[in-house]
């Protein structure tokens, strides 16, 4: 058994994880798109070719559908791939919408190109409900008879059996991290075999949410890993506190707002945008009576996966957290108010922005993309970026090379961004809620390896920025010095 990696190891994108089951038998998990630095020096044509075997790779697991998770799924099918990808139930609801739009992004334009490809993926999706192992189909090791009849000993080692089941990961709707199973199914059935080395079970954290967000319950740790894989985007950081972060988020604002200017808040169509709504629905209930200017701020939603997605996480409520199902109870909708606005064909988006930068009232503006390397957000910063009267608040993580990164560095010393091809010289109001992210931190990460029964062996530490990985790696050293450690690499 082994683990290749094929992204997210140079930074927090590109997630493609290979095990190795035996010499015949690989499972992809997930396979994501590379953005920000991970795509410097290369063409888009360089970024997304498959150029690993494909003929050993039994399955895709899918854990959830953020791009960078499975943003390579298009070239994953144009090089033949025809085996079963296995995703929760919720996202398999979502991939296709998700693929859809990478497409027309990234691939082409060509609606019956389209439909095709959607076909092809609809007849490989299989729904799995949280919590329940499903059997993974292997192939026999090649080998698998010479060496035993060299070594029978070596049987109990030699994995011809795998099985695998989604567990709640609390990052956004559908989100699963990945327990797999494999045996030795001769091994096991001996009873002189000692039944762990019969029997090794792999964790892929997939992306861990934090434990104070509010709609999506919090990840529980697995009972047994032996071998885990590791997210550690914020490896080397802790959030702040839930009341923080809302109390943070509603001081920039009102302050914001202050001089009738437009709030730009750069945010992921699954997961983010959702949040973002559920606490500005909360922040409108708990001050309108308070300060005035919530009882009339405009919520603007730009983008129509997003309110797709919204459609998404309102049809599957059972996995909601309970403090967000109370509020239905109370007759509440926090992700549906009545001051929420949502933009949708692209005139609309043109008609949008010419009346903010014309009128002389405040709005918030939830945009994608989440990194403002693309999608609607960018025509407002190009528009708003360079007007001191708008405000941008960035509530999630920014990758290296991405241009929410370079206005979140540059903005707060007067520095430019290029947008569109065009300099913009920012004088906007730059702020950073750090709270808000859907990542789990420093602490939750420890905590996610604390809370196992049986702890690891080894942890294989990807998804991150190299201070991040080392930092967190540091960590469990000191929770685990006899396990073995390690940074993922290509």
């Amino acid at each position: 058994m082994q683990i290749i990696h094929h992204g997210a190891v140079n930074g927090v994108t590109g997630s493609c994880h290979q095990l190795d089951i035996n010499t015949q038998s690989s499972i992809l998990i997930d396979c994501g798109l590379f953005q920000g630095a991970e795509t410097a020096g290369k063409s888009a044509i360089e970024q997304l070719p498959i150029e690993f075997e494909l003929s050993n790779i039994q399955a895709l697991i899918v854990t959830h559908c953020h791009i960078d998770h499975v943003g390579r799924i298009p070239y994953l099918l144009a090089a033949g791939f025809n085996k079963p990808i296995y995703a929760t139930v919720a996202t398999a609801a979502l991939l296709p919408m998700v693929i859809e739009d990478a497409l027309k992004i990234g691939v082409t334009q060509n609606h019956r190109m389209i439909k095709l490809y959607l076909k092809k993926l609809q007849q490989l999706i299989t729904p799995i409900e949280y919590n329940q192992w499903f059997a993974l189909e292997l192939n026999a090791p090649l080998s698998n008879n010479a060496v035993n009849n060299a070594n029978p000993g070596h049987q109990a080692n030699t994995y011809n059996q795998a099985n695998a089941k989604f567990k709640p990961a609390g990052h956004i709707l559908g989100s699963a991290y990945v327990e797999i199973d494999l045996y030795n199914s001769a091994a096991s059935k001996n009873k002189h075999t000692n039944k762990n080395k019969a029997k090794h079970r792999v964790v892929f954290s997939g992306d861990l949410g934090a434990t104070n967000t509010p709609l999506l319950a919090s990840p529980k740790s697995p009972y047994r890993a032996d071998t885990l894989v590791i997210e550690s985007t914020y490896g080397d950081k802790n959030h702040q506190g839930r009341k923080q972060r809302s109390e943070s988020l509603r001081k920039v604002i009102e302050k914001s707002v202050a001089d009738n200017g437009v709030v730009l808040i750069p945010a992921f169509s699954i997961g983010r945008t959702q949040e973002l709504l559920y606490e500005l629905e909360q922040l409108i209930h708990q001050y309108q009576h308070k300060n005035e200017m919530w009882q009339h701020i405009e919520v603007i939603i730009d983008s129509p996966m997003a309110a797709k997605f919204t459609e998404h996480y309102l049809q599957f409520k059972a996995l909601w957290d309970n403090e967000a199902k109370r509020k239905l109870t109370q007759h509440r909708h926090p992700l549906d108010f009545e001051q929420l606005y949502t933009v949708g064909s692209h005139q609309e988006h043109l008609t949008t922005i010419d009346y903010l930068c014309k009128r002389n009232k405040p709005a918030i503006v939830i945009a994608a993309s989440g990194m403002c390397t693309g999608g609607r957000i960018q025509n407002y910063l190009a528009r708003l970026l360079g007007d001191p009267t708008t405000d941008i608040i960035f509530a999630g993580y920014q990758a290296q090379g991405t241009t929410g990164r370079e206005i979140q560095t540059y903005g707060s010393r007067g520095g430019y961004s290029i947008i569109d091809g065009k300099k913009i010289t920012i004088k906007a109001g730059v702020h950073t809620v750090s709270g808000y992210s859907a990542h789990a931190d420093q602490h939750n990460l420890i905590n996610f390896v604390k809370g196992m029964r049986v702890k690891p062996t080894l942890i294989r530490i990807v998804h991150g920025d190299n201070d991040a990985k080392a930092a967190l790696a540091e960590e469990y050293k000191k929770l685990l010095p006899n396990a073995k450690i390690e940074i993922g690499k290509n």
